[in-house]
């Protein structure tokens, strides 16, 4: 365990893994809730993803979500694909960060992409060729990286061996997410720790699903272990859609609470997290998650 950092980074993943499991919202209402998210301060935001709109057809409207961007200046734009088509896609729509998901396990990669996780693996060097011969860069996200929801417990190597083709290929990021939401702190301790003589220099993020009540505990120890980048959603927005009960991402706001109150610095107000956790819980028409939505900030109600 090392000292804890001064300052975490949270890139919200709202318009993406948020809305991923929900029935489509007009690109209006997305639009609405962006803008709420931006009046957060955050600097770093999952816009969309470039994947097949049948399967995904929450996010068909990719692209022409890009092209609303450019309003929203000084946040740093993201997108997910998992192939190199999705990566053109999204370079063509002008995006300057590209995220490329491989799940560590074969039933999850299988299930969610149509390929095995090594096959899923060998793509990364085009993709971060893509990427770079258009000026963008890439993050490698390592799905499953604790638990499959068909395979049961991921072994540690295979997410190794995942970190050490992406850093061998030139990715410029790299994140461990716990998509089914089934780890906890010891696990994420074990893995970082794993991982971390591999990794080097290369920024090394988080992603935790609170499906079991144990994802701000599990982003806790991941920046007790020297993490510094975290994915959350307004609200607790989202879900995978292969994990039984999931009850979405961590709450943005939730995380701000928790960190604010540990002596760490992050660009997020909480009261207009909460306010935009509003938006979401408007936008898709049901309860969220989410604590502070529920109860408030200690400080401010």
């Amino acid at each position: 365990m090392t000292d804890l950092p001064g300052h975490v980074d949270i890139r919200d993943v709202s318009l993406r893994d948020g809305l991923q499991i929900e029935d489509p919202i007009p690109l209006a209402a997305k639009l609405d809730l962006l803008a709420a998210i931006a009046a957060t301060g955050v600097r770093e935001m999952e816009a969309t993803a470039f994947v097949s709109p049948s399967k995904v057809p929450a996010l068909a409207d990719a692209a022409e979500l890009a092209a609303e961007l450019d309003d929203f200046p000084g946040i740093e734009f993201s997108a997910l694909v998992a192939s190199a088509n999705g990566a053109k896609r999204a370079i063509a729509a002008k995006l300057g960060s590209i995220e490329y998901v491989v799940s560590a396990s074969d039933g999850h990669s299988r299930a969610n992409v149509g390929r095995s996780s090594a096959e899923a693996t060998e793509q990364i060097a085009e993709i971060v060729a893509i990427a770079h011969d258009s000026g963008a860069t890439v993050e490698v996200i390592v799905a499953t990286a604790w638990d499959c929801p068909f395979d049961g417990p991921t072994a540690p190597q295979r997410v190794l061996d995942i970190v050490t083709e992406a850093t061998d290929s030139g990715a410029d990021r790299l994140a461990i997410a716990d998509t089914i939401g089934t780890t906890t702190p010891r696990r994420v301790t074990d893995l970082i720790s794993l991982l971390r003589p591999r990794v080097g220099d290369i920024p090394l993020g988080a992603h935790f699903h609170n499906t079991r009540g144990t994802g701000l505990a599990s982003a806790y120890a991941a920046v007790s272990a020297g993490v510094t980048r975290l994915d959350a959603s307004v609200g607790g927005l989202g879900g995978c859609p292969f994990a039984p009960g999931a009850s979405g991402n961590i709450a943005i706001e939730d995380l701000v609470y928790l960190l604010r109150d540990s002596g760490i610095h992050v660009d997020v107000d909480l009261q207009a997290a909460i306010a935009a956790a509003r938006v979401a819980q408007n936008a898709v028409g049901h309860e969220l998650p989410s604590a502070l939505l529920r109860a408030g900030d200690r400080i401010l109600g």
